[in-house]
């Protein structure tokens, strides 16, 4: 019962790989003003998202799908191959079908479009790390 309650109080890691500054930058602010989480590190491109998945092992990746070098949906498939307890949460500005099939077929545990990242950010992190 002790290690659940330390669960419950440590902050939810979550590394952030998008290759627009500012849409990370703006993701950041948003996760910053919830003390259950923590932002651990910052990704440009799919391999960047890779290797800090394996180095830094956050909770949650919020990893956006289209992205320079390496896909997220290539990333996402690598983290969970290496690290198949890690969560990935896809991030769009699409909504495709074609994207949910192929996220969901990579691992990623949700999916969320960008236009509606303020009002279900915060809860789909919460949910995808299972707290």
């Amino acid at each position: 019962m002790k290690g659940l309650a330390a669960n419950l109080e440590s902050p939810i890691r979550v590394l952030i790989a998008d290759d627009h500054r500012l849409f990370a930058e703006a993701l950041e602010a948003i996760l910053a003003g919830e003390s259950s989480m923590e932002v651990v590190g910052r990704a440009r491109n799919g391999a960047e998202a890779l290797e800090l998945a394996l180095e830094l092992e956050p909770d949650v990746v919020l990893m956006d799908i289209s992205m320079p070098v390496m896909d997220g949906v290539e990333a996402t498939r690598r983290i969970r191959e290496a690290r198949p307890a890690a969560c990935v949460l896809m991030l769009t500005g699409s909504n495709a079908a074609v994207d949910v099939d192929r996220s969901r077929d990579a691992g990623a545990a949700g999916y969320v479009t960008k236009d509606r990242i303020a009002s279900q950010l915060v809860d789909a992190i919460v949910e995808a790390a299972g707290r």
